[in-house]
């Protein structure tokens, strides 16, 4: 393995500015790296013409001296943001062949800050997935194993091959999305950092919608600080998505100062639930005396609402889904069925939806479909837009009552192996953003550090959540944890 691929993006950026590296040199390591990693299923479209391309103007920037922090930087990109002339699938059948004339703005904003784009990441079909299974691509696999065992482990989802290639160091970062902790869970899972911004943060415009008042892109980083230096390129406020927001983004790497000391952290008692693993219980206490170590004050708070969240968000996202997805229709772009003689528009429709949508995606569509009929409405969708509206008032009350961030666990375990969560009931599928949708209902930010491992050798995750719009301060609580955790663990390279 190349020494290169190992650098974080502070650091790459430091031998870049130095000129103790180039961006072609750093950008060549990548490609050799993925070209030798199918096994894990990560990059599923490979641009190394248009790295090289990126690479070199990169180069010709840092020898300007005119050089952003994430000029030269090689990225993966989640397969749901849409990049010019480069297939942008969704993971999804349905999408294939569909190359779009138009580049989202978070990677726009990515390539005018000079970084450089190895290929396209796999993911959950439409974001659809805890597990990374439902992939027109086929399954991600997670680098790190269970220690003595073979077993091929999931790397979580929606952006498992966003966490995958970071933690195999294919990349040194990658973009994901996060709608209900697609970001926050496969990052515990493969013992990287992932941070969800607050809704609004980061443009939607040019990411394939799932949910569109949940979804919000961030980054996967190596490290806390690299989260901040990659979100300073990916925000601000972008006119042709109405729900961005028009607010200054700061400096979030200026934030990071390491001191925590007066800062009010809460544990949510509704977080500890029945039957979660003791390794999970017991990280969770080891994380809390980390940052009372550090001088914050930790305190037990109640987020009453909180036991609704699964049931809420899992008529939420599938009502906004079902409405979403209706344009996949093929008429105007992707796959169309083959139609027999005599069919007409409906049974193209048809056809093709039901060819082009893999069955987790018809699941939701179904329930969503369900949810908003009109003698369901106000049933399901209604009442779960009161409880999301509830929800978020829980957590509105505890940050007005002082306190400055909560630390939850990540996940309720360690990554299971591909297959192992594969029953008839979805439902304990779905557990495992139990808890990470409240982040998402309540359109907050939440981090994901790397804070320890299981008995078996898995890397396991605290979460973060932090006010809206203080991003910063949340990183700087979340850059304690990580330096007195001092996770440095990584996987054995079996592929």
């Amino acid at each position: 393995m190349s020494e290169l691929t190992r650098l974080t993006i502070a650091g790459a950026r430091d031998a870049l500015r130095a000129g103790d590296l180039t961006a072609a040199d750093l950008t060549e390591a990548c490609l050799t790296e993925i070209e030798g990693a199918d096994a894990l299923n990560a990059f599923v479209h490979h641009t190394p013409d248009m790295a090289r391309q990126q690479a070199a103007k990169a180069d010709a920037r840092l020898r300007s001296g005119d050089a952003p922090a994430m000029c030269g930087i090689p990225l993966g990109i989640k397969d749901l943001f849409c990049t010019k002339g480069v297939a942008s699938q969704a993971a999804s059948h349905i999408l294939g062949g569909f190359k779009p004339e138009y580049e989202s703005t978070v990677t726009a904003k990515l390539w005018e800050a000079g970084a450089v784009m190895l290929g396209k990441l796999n993911m959950d079909e439409f974001a659809m997935g805890s597990s990374n299974e439902t992939s027109a691509y086929g399954d991600v696999v997670n680098p790190w194993r269970r220690n003595g065992t073979d077993t091929a482990l999931t790397p979580g989802g929606s952006s498992g091959g966003s966490a995958a290639a970071v933690a195999a160091d294919l990349c040194l970062a990658a973009t994901g999305t996060d709608t209900g902790g697609s970001i926050r869970q496969p990052a515990a899972f493969t013992g990287i950092t992932g941070l969800k911004p607050t809704y609004g943060r980061c443009s939607r415009w040019g990411i394939i919608a799932f949910a569109s008042s949940l979804d919000q892109a961030g980054p996967m980083t190596k490290s806390v600080r690299d989260a901040a230096i990659m979100l300073q390129a990916m925000a601000g406020h972008d006119a042709k998505d109405s729900t961005s927001a028009d607010i200054p983004v700061p400096d979030f790497e200026a934030a990071l100062t390491g001191d925590i000391r007066g800062r009010k952290i809460g544990l949510p008692r509704e977080y500890r639930m029945d039957g979660m693993p003791a390794e999970i219980e017991k990280l969770w206490a080891t994380g809390a005396e980390m940052l009372r170590d550090a001088g914050a004050e930790v305190v037990d708070i109640s987020l009453p609402h909180t036991k609704y969240a699964l049931p809420t968000y899992y008529v939420i996202a599938p009502a906004e889904a079902s409405s979403n997805l209706a344009r996949y229709d093929g008429v105007r772009f992707g796959h169309r069925a083959k139609l027999s003689q005599g069919d007409g528009i409906t049974e193209m429709y048809e056809k093709t939806r039901a060819e082009g949508f893999g069955a987790e995606v018809q699941r939701r569509v179904m329930v969503g479909t369900y949810v908003l009929s009109a003698g369901f409405y106000d049933a399901y969708y209604n009442k779960a837009r009161k409880v999301r509206t509830l929800i978020k008032r829980d957590f509105e009350q505890v940050f007005a009552d002082g306190i400055d961030a909560i630390l939850t666990p990540a996940t309720p375990s360690a990554a299971f192996g591909l297959g192992e969560m594969a029953s008839a009931d979805p439902v304990q599928m779905y557990l495992n953003d139990v808890f990470t949708v409240t982040v998402n209902l309540a359109g907050l930010p939440g981090i994901s550090v790397p804070a320890g491992q299981d008995q078996r050798g898995l890397p396991l995750g605290l979460q973060l959540i932090g006010k809206p719009w203080e991003e910063g301060d949340l990183l700087n609580h979340a850059l304690v944890l990580e330096q007195a955790a001092g996770f440095a663990a990584r996987p054995d390279r079996w592929w």
